[in-house]
């Protein structure tokens, strides 16, 4: 069973104002390209995914996984995100 998303007031905003699709964030949440733990600490983690559909920028979501949830905290494109080698 996969863990529910649940989106902050926040994270739904700034969605929103920047134009980025619930799917994009969905798939980098579930299936991203790499992760990172955010510098906040533990458990706060960073999942960034390639969207295509905007020239291949890189979209990072910040989010914050329970044992029951997963909560999305903010999703932006990060023009400075490298892949990890």
């Amino acid at each position: 069973m996969e863990k529910p998303l649940r989106y902050t007031s926040h994270c739904d905003t700034v969605m929103a104002e920047r134009q980025i699709d619930r799917d994009w964030v969905e798939r980098a949440v579930c299936d991203p390209d790499w992760c990172a733990p955010d510098p906040s600490g533990p458990p706060t983690e960073r999942r960034f995914c390639r969207i295509p559909q905007r020239d291949n920028r890189v979209l990072r979501v910040v989010c914050l996984e329970s044992e029951t949830e997963i909560r999305i905290i903010t999703a932006f494109f990060d023009r400075n995100a490298r892949e990890p080698r």
